[in-house]
């Protein structure tokens, strides 16, 4: 989605917050108001005509109105003043996004927060055609028509995805590979790779060894960039037993993260102590996390009313071919050994299981969070506010939101940075995850691919790749 389409501003390849439809923007002293100024030359990927602010402007109100559906619009854009009463139904738009002209737009925030524009760079703020979306609003995104230095050639559900350049592309530099084609189907990715099938491979458990062995010729092909992310057990803190904090504890110390990703996932991943993943902006590398120790969580779990608590309690997880796993497989083992609880295991297609926790349908998930912008916010106020859309545990404190609230409006960084580490702690405390782990991106890249950098979550960078065989 990111190639196919664009928004206002964007991340460049070191994680700055540039210009992209919008040539440049001012901010009013107060730091409520933004005005953006858009390039003239911007023009959708069909050739018709040049993006204007009204664009933007349906475009937003689109994603915040309830019939789109979205589940997350409202985290994003929520800060936008009137976002909450259009969403509610309450108005007939959004106050705060204003048309000045057709190449200007102003939005307008209920308070200066220094993250706002991060959030531009989701894709829930890019701009979509008006007259392709209401010519047929459900079938559109067959053949979308963006913005993006790409644009969709083909799309086989389950084969493959094939883009090709978007020759009306505003930016420089402009895409020079001809094709791109993601494959989605089974088989090995690596094996696809040394038959020359494709340039970029990802290695998985059953490789990495391989590639890490020196003597092997794929160990010069072989990269790892550190994901800003963190892979979880959430619970439905809403409903008994996992309403009681010792039963949640319990759970958590009986998992030995360290052999987890060592030897479960031989040193793909790193072991979480918190929510925030290293390297990004708050981190707290002394947080004191809950340790492994399974006496002290048998004795939480007694104090609690003992493994029959834990009764017919099922974790949800998604997947294909009738396994969950060795991730889970590995939990629940541990959580049996430690604990002499049976925890029953759901596996479901990543559609059905996505729906299910939005429905609050589980006692356990497990899910991972991959950073959508560089900022604590995107991580504890999205995933931990009781009013969050993103909040699926359930889980609720008032001195939590309290210090989310301080820290949304907080400009002095260091301060702002301490908020989040103070309500991370209590977090953790309270265990309504558990952390696992933090991922980390391992592949093979071909020595005649140039310009390929993988970043720490998903930002658009395709253009920037030659072929130079």
């Amino acid at each position: 989605m990111v190639e196919i389409f664009s928004g206002l501003v964007t991340f460049d390849r070191d994680l700055r917050i540039v210009p992209d439809i919008a040539e440049r923007w001012e901010v009013s002293d107060d730091g409520r108001t933004y005005t953006f100024y858009l390039r003239r030359n911007a023009i959708f990927s069909d050739g018709s005509r040049a993006v204007t602010a009204r664009d933007f402007k349906y475009s937003l109100e689109r994603a915040l109105n309830r019939r789109t559906g979205s589940t997350i619009a409202l985290s994003y854009l929520g800060d936008i003043v009137g976002a909450r009463e259009f969403r509610a139904g309450n108005a007939s738009e959004v106050t705060g996004i204003q048309v000045v002209d057709d190449f200007t737009l102003r939005i307008t925030i209920d308070a200066p927060k220094s993250y706002f524009l991060a959030k531009l760079t989701y894709p829930v703020a890019f701009v979509v055609k008006r007259e392709q979306v209401e010519a047929n609003p459900r079938g559109w995104t067959r053949q979308p028509i963006g913005t993006g230095p790409f644009r969709l050639a083909e799309w086989r559900l389950g084969e493959r995805i094939v883009l090709e350049p978007n020759p009306h592309y505003y930016l420089q530099p402009k895409p020079s590979l001809s094709r791109v084609t993601f494959l989605l189907a089974g088989g090995s990715p690596l094996t696809s790779y040394e038959n020359g099938e494709v340039d970029i491979a990802p290695v998985g458990l059953n490789d990495i060894e391989r590639v890490r062995d020196p003597r092997d010729p794929l160990s010069r092909e072989f990269q790892q960039v550190d994901e800003l992310s963190t892979f979880y057990i959430g619970f439905n803190v809403r409903k008994p037993p996992l309403d009681d904090v010792r039963v949640r504890q319990a759970l958590a110390m009986a998992i030995d993260k360290q052999a987890l990703a060592s030897v479960v996932l031989r040193d793909l991943v790193r072991p979480a102590n918190g929510i925030l993943p290293p390297g990004m902006p708050g981190y707290n590398p002394n947080l004191q996390g809950l340790p492994f120790d399974p006496q002290r969580a048998r004795q939480l779990l007694d104090q609690a009313g003992g493994p029959a608590r834990l009764q017919g309690l099922t974790l949800l997880t998604s997947g294909v071919g009738g396994t969950p796993g060795p991730i889970v497989d590995a939990i629940v083992a541990m959580w049996e050994q430690n604990l002499g609880v049976r925890i029953e295991v759901r596996l479901l297609d990543f559609g059905t299981f996505l729906t299910e926790i939005d429905r609050g349908n589980f006692d356990l998930f497990s899910l991972g969070w991959i950073a959508d912008y560089v900022d604590p916010e995107n991580f504890l106020d999205i995933l931990f506010h009781s009013g969050s859309e993103n909040n699926h545990t359930g889980y609720s404190n008032p001195e939590v939101d309290r210090l989310l609230e301080q820290a949304r409006i907080e400009q002095d960084q260091n301060r702002r940075y301490s908020l989040y580490q103070q309500a991370e702690q209590i977090i953790v405390r309270e265990a309504p995850w558990i952390p696992l782990y933090h991922s980390r991106d391992s592949f093979v890249v071909k020595p005649y691919v140039q310009g390929y950098t993988a970043a720490p979550f998903v930002v658009p960078h395709l253009r920037f790749v030659s072929l130079q065989r």
